[in-house]
């Protein structure tokens, strides 16, 4: 498989913590993802006018409006979709961007925003507090990766994530003043961050890798009738038991089929499924695992047993 990403793309996520690159989806890849969006969410168009009820000057905030158009993997649709957060190319970027042999996907959501929904403008913040229980390491490849992917074109009206690369933040604050409850100092680490920050705005099929230390934030929607569609993806190493969010397993009632009646060995080892030649695969686990996804071709566990 050829590269979709330059040295010199991998070296700026490496020394920035984040990098923009476009036209890493093909227009194909792109279109059969839209067209899940659109029978998931079942609309395109959000209302003629954004909704902002913050005053003039004022940081943006979380609100749980924010997130409804959340969406985790497995849904009902087709393998694009479903498969696209383990993409092959996708894998071999976080890979190379971790030094990584093996992977784990800890979270994949679709996310679908539209113009009037809700305010999405959120205040600069980390990731880290919700993806592990310590802190980032000052070693990227100790961390994890999240890459943003764009669905549909995101102009500066289509609510763009916006961010601070690891040097301009750090002329700031380190990643840990994200947790300071004091509102003055949090208002001066806001306005300090914003002299900084750089936008994700692109075309359909753009990426956006970003580390769990950056500062970034969300911004409005404020194109008449906007959306914008995303997918949310998370890799860490294999066995780094210090980051997670998804549980897959707990979300057993989910349409996995979806998911293992398309996947490759590799890709639902970002699941953490057992590769084959693993010891776990045995002639009663895979008759046990087929009765549960009849369709999943098992032909690659059984030859290796």
């Amino acid at each position: 498989m050829t590269k979709r990403y330059s040295p010199e793309q991998l070296e700026t996520w490496r020394r920035e913590g984040a990098v923009s690159i476009r036209n890493f989806f093909t227009p194909q890849e792109v279109a059969a993802v839209q067209a899940d969006f659109e029978q998931v969410f079942g609309r395109t168009e959000g209302a003629a006018e954004a909704l902002n009820k913050k005053k003039e000057g004022e940081v943006g905030r979380f609100n749980p409006r924010q997130f409804t158009g959340v969406a985790p993997v497995p849904l009902d649709c087709s393998p694009a979709l479903n498969l696209i957060g383990v993409h092959p190319a996708l894998i071999a970027f976080a890979k190379d961007a971790l030094r990584a042999e093996r992977l784990h996907l800890y979270q994949c959501q679709s996310w679908a925003k539209f113009t009037g929904d809700a305010d999405y403008d959120q205040p600069f913040h980390c990731d880290f507090s919700n993806h592990t229980l310590t802190a980032p390491s000052e070693d990227a490849t100790k961390n994890s990766i999240t890459i943003l992917c764009y669905f549909s074109d995101v102009s500066e009206a289509h609510g763009p994530m916006h961010y601070v690369t690891r040097p301009d933040a750090e002329k700031i604050a380190g990643p840990e003043a994200s947790l300071d409850i004091d509102p003055q100092r949090q208002a001066v680490l806001q306005q300090g961050m914003r002299q900084h920050e750089r936008s994700t705005a692109g075309p359909a099929g753009t990426i956006n890798p970003y580390g769990i230390d950056i500062y970034h934030r969300g911004t409005n929607l404020t194109a008449p009738n906007g959306h914008r569609y995303a997918v949310m993806v998370c890799f860490k190493k294999a066995g780094d038991e210090s980051i997670g969010f998804h549980a897959w397993q707990f979300h057993h009632t989910k349409p996995w089929r979806k998911i293992f009646d398309h996947a490759t060995p590799e890709q639902l080892a970002c699941f953490g499924v057992q590769l084959p030649g693993d010891p776990f695969w045995t002639k009663t686990t895979i008759a046990r695992a087929q009765s549960r996804y009849p369709n999943w071709d098992m032909t690659p566990y059984r030859a290796a047993l």
